[in-house]
């Protein structure tokens, strides 16, 4: 299966996942990351800002504010490229062009300042090749960085196989129900 069908497939089988299955999943994926090494040494978390089809990251950002790390999140600028922002008090949160929360202002954070990436993803293996949505923003700034890349997935939306492409980037680390 080629990544447009399996994306097509897994967004079926995202669709039927149940209310109650999703918000016991979140609980457990943040409480993993909570609990992780890569995120209790993080100074500088990189993390995206979720949808309803997504595990969740407002606990990850709420723990990570009341430990004093430095948190960053994606704005999008053109096709695949994104910038890291600070993510402050003062920091303005508007739809952005794919309907996902985006900084409106705020300080750019140089990628190679980020210790951790926490990354969505519509499925990923437990080996860390990774389905993204298909436009290649976070495969693009994950490049640019030295992170610790930490992908985020409800077990139920896992894969077997994900075809790899050249410019597919690899997770360091899978974390899921």
């Amino acid at each position: 299966m080629d990544k447009k069908e399996l994306r097509k497939t897994v967004y079926e089988k995202s669709q039927r996942l149940d209310d109650g299955y999703k918000r016991a999943a979140r609980d457990t994926i943040m409480r993993k990351v909570l609990e992780s090494k890569e995120f209790r040494d993080a100074g500088t978390v990189f993390v995206y800002l979720g949808t309803e089809s997504e595990p969740g990251t407002d606990g990850i950002i709420k723990a990570a504010k009341a430990a004093g790390k430095r948190i960053c999140v994606p704005r999008c600028i053109k096709k695949p490229f994104m910038d890291a922002v600070e993510l402050t008090d003062e920091t303005r949160l508007v739809p952005g062009s794919f309907g996902i929360k985006e900084p409106e202002n705020g300080r750019i954070v140089e990628p190679s300042d980020i210790d951790l990436a926490i990354v969505p993803c519509v499925s990923v293996t437990r080996d860390g090749r990774r389905l993204g949505h298909g436009g290649g923003f976070y495969d693009a700034f994950l490049k640019r960085t030295g992170a610790i890349r930490l992908c985020l997935c409800f077990a139920r939306l896992l894969s077997e196989n994900i075809p790899v492409d050249e410019y597919d980037v690899m997770m360091d680390g899978i974390v899921t129900d």
